[in-house]
């Protein structure tokens, strides 16, 4: 059975979602393909992890597998998300150049096909590519309006596409190209000082975030859990007569808490806090959950690095006291 038929195996929504992130990356193959060799992959890394690693991390092996193989799903996918998020950020960085360039072509007295393919310049990377792509189409006889959309399906953005759309609205309705392309270039420049601005003024959000997952959080588990081993010493050490006769609603010699299963929770609630509060900082500064997936691993190892630096400083300041 080919890659073509396993790619068949993943549900229809998350196998559209994989093609459109190819449609939209510089990856050229065959999506399902690609698709059907994804999941082979990572079924196969899933399996060798969970027999690898199961017993070493106290693991059922099913549920090993489980996270090894949603785990790889996710990496790849995000992967593939901010290969497209990167590519349409280099074609908005240089989009206002490249229209200013178009319209002062234009205003030269070139025609609109030269005036696209001399706009192609190399400092414009990928979005030069695209434009050599429009100019010949327009050369061949396609027209403008619908050369200028075919970038759409290969680009995810919105800025590029409202650009296309508001130059070919205003071709339709018979406007001056040069000037209608110098001001979509303006406001482009305008939006983007706008946003700049935007997200200045959430930097205090985002602060405030980072220090209440990064710091706060890890110090406060870090204490909890010393605090933990300490009532269980000393409920250990409490030692009720058999003769009294004193009513406790409370029977120490029950009191079973492992610490160890205490760090273990603070560990696996800071990550899932750091997971969180990482797409919750992508949303703010970006707009959208997914741009913070890229924070997780450091937002993951800084709470855990202050989680059991605190555990240690707290345990050498105060351990003496409890006789620790």
């Amino acid at each position: 059975m080919g890659y073509h038929a396993v790619a068949r195996l993943y549900p229809k929504h998350i196998r559209e979602s994989y093609v459109r992130l190819l449609q939209y990356s510089n990856i050229r193959t065959n999506p399902d393909r690609f698709v059907g060799f994804v999941l082979v992959f990572t079924l196969g890394l899933a399996l060798a992890f969970a027999f690898q690693f199961a017993n070493k991390l106290g693991l059922n092996v099913f549920i090993a597998f489980i996270a090894g193989f949603f785990g790889l799903q996710f990496i790849i996918y995000m992967w593939l998300f901010f290969q497209v998020t990167k590519k349409a950020r280099d074609v908005e960085k240089v989009l206002p150049d490249a229209l200013q360039l178009m319209s002062s072509n234009l205003r030269a007295g070139l025609t609109v096909d030269n005036a696209l393919l001399l706009s192609a310049r190399p400092e414009f990377g990928i979005f030069a590519g695209e434009i050599e792509r429009i100019g010949k189409e327009v050369t061949l006889g396609k027209p403008l309006e619908e050369a200028l959309m075919t970038v759409v399906p290969r680009i995810k953005s919105e800025k590029l596409e409202k650009a296309m759309l508001l130059i070919i609205t205003g071709l339709k309705s018979g406007g001056e190209v040069a000037n209608l392309i110098e001001q979509t270039a303006r406001n482009i420049r305008n939006q983007d000082l706008t946003d700049q601005k935007i997200r200045s003024s959430v930097l205090s959000y985002v602060l405030f975030v980072v220090f209440a997952v990064g710091a706060g959080a890890p110090v406060l588990y870090g204490l909890s859990s010393f605090l933990i081993e300490v009532l269980k010493k000393v409920f250990a050490q409490i030692k009720i007569p058999e003769t009294a006769q004193i009513d406790i609603p409370l029977k120490v010699s029950q009191i079973s808490l492992d610490p160890a299963f205490v760090v273990f929770y603070a560990v696996i609630a800071l990550i899932i806090t750091s997971i969180m509060s990482s797409l919750v900082m992508g949303a703010i500064m970006k707009g959208k959950a997914k741009e913070g997936a890229k924070y997780i691993p450091f937002i993951i190892l800084m709470t855990l690095v202050v989680f059991f630096v605190a555990r240690m400083l707290i345990t050498a300041l105060l351990g003496d006291l409890f006789k620790f």
